[in-house]
């Protein structure tokens, strides 16, 4: 169970502040003591408008720290802590600043506050609680974080490992396909239509020899002709029947 040391309303007003302002820090710390925070804030806040009194802006920032609001509450601490001249009120605001940073996980802030306040109060033992806790929160707080990167790398290196055998396994059973018994794999080449035609022949005769064929062909054919022509002129003998 975590146990952290605050530092409650223990400053009341000195003589020489006036009579309303001590009413007022008075009225605010029995309501303080009762557990009504808001209305003990209200009191705290008139005394301290009065004449600007640092024990009643350190009691306020008492009364915010009890509400949560660890915002306002540092907010009256980090004033009281620069503003004050008593040792003990500077001491206490600067423990009280270690512990709204606690709150917030912000460890770095509270151990520097802490220890400011042991500077002022070296002999505070709740301070030197304080700051022996939050140093410890620190360093677990890294080696969970160390932790948790660690086992980030790990899966993104398992699953990495995975994808590397799936994608091989994938690139084996691509391999094992048939193409040609897969109606829906990869196209078949077409076919060559000009194997289909028939090829042409190269000619084997020279020149010359195909100018010999063409006039012997020219040549019998104007004897077809000429012979046809003497058939048509020749008149038809007629044979005598007596």
């Amino acid at each position: 169970m975590r146990i952290i040391f605050f530092l409650i309303a223990a400053f009341v007003c000195s003589n020489s502040i006036a009579q309303t302002a001590d009413q007022h820090i008075y009225s605010g710390n029995k309501l303080y003591a009762k557990g009504q925070y808001k209305a003990a804030a209200a009191e705290y806040q008139k005394a301290y408008q009065d004449k600007k009194n640092r024990e009643a802006q350190y009691n306020l920032g008492n009364a915010f720290y009890q509400q949560k609001d660890y915002e306002k509450a540092n907010k009256q601490y980090t004033e009281t802590a620069s503003n004050s001249k008593d040792k003990n009120l500077r001491a206490a605001s600067n423990h009280n600043i270690g512990n709204t940073y606690m709150e917030q996980k912000k460890w770095d802030e509270a151990i520097q506050n802490y220890k400011q306040s042991l500077k002022q109060n070296p002999d505070s033992k709740e301070t030197k609680y304080n700051l022996a806790y939050a140093q410890a929160m620190k360093k677990k707080h890294e080696n969970d974080d160390k932790n948790k990167k660690d086992q980030n790398k790990d899966k993104d290196k398992q699953d990495q490992n995975k994808k590397d055998q799936q994608d091989k396994q994938d690139k084996q059973d691509k391999g094992k396909q048939d193409p040609k018994q897969d109606d829906k794999g990869d196209p078949k080449e077409p076919k060559d239509k000009e194997q289909d035609k028939p090829q042409s022949q190269p000619s084997k005769l020279t020149k010359d020899q195909a100018d010999q064929l063409l006039n012997a062909l020219n040549q019998e054919e104007k004897k077809l002709r000429e012979k046809k022509d003497k058939e048509k002129g020749q008149a038809v003998k007629l044979e005598k029947d007596w």
